[in-house]
């Protein structure tokens, strides 16, 4: 029983870290019309670099179900706390959620 709760621990702690990287590559005043831009194909690069580490943390820490809804959740609710618009939060989450849940 301890060790189903220190996954979801360490899966809120990787969930932080996987948005405060998403937020230094691609940062909130960009996602918002900031004068800078970056294409399309680029924030694609961005994500599936994140996804990709989501999916090997998930592989490395066999996380169950309860660990992975809460590595969602969390990285949902830090990119909202960073200041994301609600359509991107729920485009990249659910990537993420994608992502970690395909076999």
């Amino acid at each position: 029983m301890l060790s189903f709760f220190g996954k979801g621990k360490l899966a809120k702690e990787f969930a932080n870290l996987l948005a405060q990287e998403l937020a230094k590559r691609y940062p909130p005043a960009i996602e918002k019309g900031d004068s800078r831009k970056i294409s399309e194909k680029g924030l694609s690069n961005i994500l599936e670099g994140i996804y990709g580490k989501a999916v090997e943390f998930k592989k490395s820490n066999r996380l169950g179900i309860y660990a992975t809804a809460r590595l969602g959740n969390v990285f949902r609710w830090e990119l909202k706390e960073l200041g994301y618009s609600d359509q991107f939060i729920e485009m990249a989450t659910e990537g993420l959620i994608v992502y970690i849940t395909k076999k």
